[in-house]
């Protein structure tokens, strides 16, 4: 900022001279004090420059609104929208977002470095602030095959971006505790930045150490009592509600008034339709004020609390020198977005979008499928005894239990079994061409015929498939190959339904209303064949992460998380 523009501010700040914008008689929501106050809001090249009593040459009669901070989600995947930067900056910016820390460890996994570079330059002068954590585990793990390895020094070359904040979740948390000298690089590297962390149920010594090693949140509690020892350990809290995991009934209860201020509301993994059916951060507050919190303190909790975490400085509230990103509501409860400002700017107005978004051509060769031929034997499962590990579903959560049950065998092989829920899951290597299957069991599904397939397999996406048949499975993974990433739905080798997902196997370049149709579509297919998961591509897309507990499947085989080691599928 210039010496003129400091005076200008001080001075339009004082009535001396006018502010290019004043929001008249608006009911204030005050995320430092958590009250309602009456006041006009005085807006100056760009910035917040007193709340009060002000005029101007434009003004705006806010009487009988609510003026709120814009939203932030503080940990949220880009690519888990299926959405491109552009289109998900439109579609959150209508729900009243209009910043968001992002994680891009997803495409890192697939391109490394050109990954992280294709999010920073496409999210560029857009109305919503893409900041982005550097990805701290590309590979995941030691347990997969990933497109992409970064070491500390390939994090560097990033670190002065100025959109970047620090090192994104630090999902290999038994390399912290146990001292892996790539990981304790990457965190002295980024020492005096904010550090990330994903530690689900971590707890007593373990959690000391991790916290010792400099982490400052976590976002995958389940449970208070989870939440709560990390609270007092100094953690931020980040309560989950998203499309998969849904966390956030069970944590409200440790937001009291002692800890509301560490505690945010953040999304992490938000599908299509969800985002267009029922919103972002503002569904969030309002689930959250249905459970009992204080609207104040639900928006305290995605603005304020967020940016205090992350060192934004000038985001997160309506106060003198603030940014001027700010919201007009026609309702608190529900909450209902009439108008956005982004820097004093009108961006969105009455359902429609003001901003004359910028144009961004996607470079070529972002989705790689190097995918060795396979034919339908690639997975039989050879019986090897009576008894098999299976991965089981835990309703409304990414966590997985394991269990120890007969195998399904017919004919020397082990096969799907529709009667007791068993399917015949496997992940597909499609980064450089080993060949790699992954196979094992999962239940929870409930398909009774046909195959899902996917190039959404967190977190090194590689071909995730589930199936009934193995030419139903090779059928599925095949189309998948074929549209160069995505998800497709087949039966008896026919597919019935695909989306495809050009940018990294991730994502599309479509608008959002086309992508939901599209994952509508996959969903009614997989109902129809017997699915009875309400979001079965989602729930699929875990079951390749193998830092999350129990059991998990990789394209090297099934993963015991609690041991952090291959297992093998028959129990011997």
């Amino acid at each position: 900022m210039t010496t003129e523009a400091l005076l200008n501010r001080i001075r339009a700040a004082r009535g001396e001279i006018a502010p290019d914008l004043v929001l008249k008689g608006g009911r204030v929501i005050n995320v430092f004090t958590n009250e309602i106050i009456e006041a006009d809001v005085a807006i100056h090249e760009g910035a917040i420059v007193g709340v009060g009593d002000y005029d101007g040459p434009e003004q705006f009669d806010a009487a009988g609104k609510c003026l709120c901070p814009g939203f932030i989600d503080g940990h949220i995947h880009v690519e888990s929208s299926l959405l491109a930067p552009v289109e998900l900056a439109r579609a959150v910016l209508t729900r009243g977002t209009t910043a968001i820390v992002a994680d891009p460890h997803e495409i890192a996994n697939v391109l490394g470095a050109k990954g992280i570079r294709y999010l920073l330059d496409s999210s560029e002068r857009l109305p919503v602030d893409f900041f982005l954590m550097l990805p701290s585990c590309v590979p995941a793990t030691h347990l997969e095959t990933s497109g992409a390895t970064l070491s500390a020094e390939d994090l560097i070359a990033f670190r002065n971006e100025k959109s970047v904040l620090g090192l994104a979740e630090m999902m290999n948390y038994p390399g912290v505790i146990n001292g892996a000298a790539p990981v304790l690089e990457k965190i002295i590297a980024f020492c005096d930045l904010v550090k990330d962390g994903h530690a689900p149920l971590l707890s007593g010594r373990d959690l000391n150490a991790y916290v010792a090693a400099g982490i400052g949140s976590d976002h995958e509690c389940t449970t208070a009592e989870e939440a709560m020892e990390k609270l007092r350990l100094g953690m931020h809290i980040m309560i989950r509600e998203g499309t998969q995991a849904k966390n956030l009934q069970a944590l409200l209860p440790i937001v009291t008034p002692a800890t509301a201020a560490r505690c945010s509301l953040v999304t992490d993994d938000l599908h299509p339709r969800d985002l267009l059916r029922y919103g972002h951060l503002d569904r969030l507050i309002d689930l959250a004020v249905g459970e009992g919190l204080n609207p104040v303190q639900a928006i305290q909790m995605t603005t304020i609390n967020t940016a205090r975490y992350f060192g934004l400085k000038n985001l997160g509230a309506i106060a003198p020198g603030y940014e001027a990103d700010l919201l007009v509501l026609s309702s608190l409860q529900p909450l209902r977005v009439e108008k956005v400002f982004k820097r004093g700017r009108k961006v969105f107005d009455d359902g429609a979008i003001t901003f004359d978004f910028p144009g961004f051509k996607t470079p070529g060769g972002l989705s790689p499928m190097n995918v060795k031929p396979i034919d339908e034997p690639a997975f039989a499962i050879p019986a090897a005894g009576s008894r098999i590990r299976v991965i089981d579903l835990v309703p409304d959560q990414i966590l997985t239990k394991c269990a120890i049950l007969p195998a399904p065998v017919r004919a020397g092989a082990v096969v799907t079994d529709t009667e007791r829920d068993l399917i015949k899951i496997a992940v597909v290597e499609r980064h450089q061409g080993t060949g790699n299957i992954g196979l094992g069991m999962v239940r929870g599904f409930g398909l009774r015929e046909g195959a899902l397939a996917s190039s959404v397999a967190h977190d090194s996406h590689n071909i995730i498939c589930l199936g009934c048949t193995d030419g139903d499975m090779l059928a599925a993974v095949r189309k998948v190959v074929s549209l160069r990433g995505g998800m497709a739905v087949v039966k008896d080798g026919n597919v019935l339904a695909a989306l495809p997902l050009p940018i990294a196997g991730l994502m599309s370049d479509r608008p959002l209303e086309q992508v939901a149709r599209g994952w509508e579509a996959l969903r009614q297919a997989a109902s129809a064949l017997g699915c009875r998961l309400p979001e079965p591509f989602m729930a699929l897309s875990f079951l390749a992460l193998p830092v999350i507990p129990e059991l998990k499947i990789t394209d090297r085989g099934l993963v015991d998380v609690t041991r952090f080691a291959h297992v093998p599928l028959f129990i011997t």
